[in-house]
């Protein structure tokens, strides 16, 4: 892998296809990724079953154009993704492709989606905190993955892009496992590491044409028109730019903060060869973050460890709340908690949470389709909060 990042003006899907194609022969063209007769996984951001203009899921143009090209090399493009919160087997995946416009994506260039809901346990040879894991059948099947994934902020991790897309690795429910037993962010990060190193995505491409801000990266999040396709063999890196690009604080990017504590390079900027822009033409100045993104508390608390770094965290986090009058008691919440801190014994059966039990992992305003569920700043966050 190298450190650079190819990245393309792109403000209308329409336009996606010729964009892609263009950088793809740029970076030394489709045969460099793809050889006759291979399979490759497209493991595109699916988290929800959403339409493309929700800026939830990557967007099917992206998805299309790059399964073109793949068929255009000799080889085929296999769609798939597993979605948080919901059972792992073919009516959901039906569904899941269908409303993301995946299944279409498929059908008009000459794709494929996954409908295998299996999941097979495998280790880890590489892994630093994952030595095993059960890893989506679809990934271990194929010859080689595409990481096909979003532009999003993310209430936990800061920013969701690169990286945080292997965790569509683990199938549906088997995720509520990973946050219960990784809930702080640098320990997650670790996971996310060691999933990313398993993946080894020989391309990854960043859709960020509509992107999504504030409350990301589910229904709660905003779209946010930023008109850029990313691209680079580097996951890290594209991250890295990224995470420049919408000024997300480097302090509340625990992927990179992880990374470089294990020596993984790059984490920083200086370090990435940026191809097609300068840097500072690309900076949005005025990207919304979760409330809890903040770059003074961060810098302020970026040094603390131990016990005082937690409860420092602790006192400045976000709490999720249900609102009874917008929840429709699908369950969806309780199912994805790693804590068990959602009950159905709210008015008229919705969710309720139980504060003490909640581990602040966010899956439940994450995954809500009703944005029913809402963070609430503590007096202190807000008191110090910019």
């Amino acid at each position: 892998m190298g450190n650079q990042v190819y990245v393309v003006s792109c403000t209308d899907y329409a336009k996606a296809e010729t964009a892609l194609r263009k950088t793809v022969e740029r970076m030394g063209g489709i045969s460099r990724f793809v050889q006759p007769g291979d399979r490759i996984l497209l493991k595109a951001n699916l988290l929800r079953p959403v339409p493309p203009e929700a800026a939830v899921c990557t967007h099917p143009a992206v998805i299309g154009a790059i399964a073109k090209l793949i068929r255009e090399a000799g080889g085929t493009a296999v769609i798939a993704d597993s979605p948080g919160g919901a059972l792992q087997k073919e009516s959901v995946l039906r569904n899941l492709y269908e409303k993301t416009g995946a299944a279409q994506a498929a059908q008009e260039s000459g794709g494929e989606v996954c409908m295998d809901p299996s999941a097979r346990l495998v280790e880890l040879p590489e892994g630093k905190v994952l030595r095993q894991a059960k890893i989506i059948s679809p990934a271990l099947d194929c010859d080689g993955i595409f990481d096909l994934c979003k532009m999003k902020t993310h209430v936990f991790m800061g920013m969701t892009g690169a990286v945080k897309n292997s965790f569509g690795l683990i199938p549906g429910l088997t995720k509520v496992g990973f946050h219960g037993s990784h809930p702080d962010q640098a320990q997650f990060a670790q996971v996310l590491l060691d999933l990313i190193g398993f993946m080894k995505p020989r391309l990854s491409v960043m859709d960020a044409v509509l992107a999504m801000e504030g409350e990301g990266p589910g229904s709660s999040g905003t779209p946010r028109q930023v008109g850029l396709l990313l691209l680079s063999d580097n996951p890290l890196a594209l991250d890295v730019i990224a995470g420049e690009i919408m000024g997300l604080p480097r302090n509340s990017n625990p992927v990179l903060l992880a990374a470089e504590a294990r020596g993984l390079s790059p984490t920083r900027w200086e370090d990435v060869e940026l191809i097609g822009a300068r840097l500072d033409d690309l900076r949005i100045p005025d990207y919304k973050f979760p409330a809890n993104v903040r770059s003074n508390l961060m810098e302020f608390l970026g040094p603390l460890t131990g016990a005082a770094g937690r409860l420092c965290k602790s006192l400045l986090s976000q709490t999720p709340r249900v609102q009874s009058k917008v929840c429709v008691g699908c369950a969806i919440c309780k199912n994805a908690c790693p804590g068990k801190a959602i009950t159905m014994t709210g008015p008229d059966g919705t969710a309720k949470i139980h504060p003490r039990s909640c581990i602040r992992c966010y899956c439940c305003h994450e995954l809500c389709p009703h944005k029913a569920v809402k963070l609430k700043r503590s007096w202190l966050g807000k008191l110090l909060g910019s």
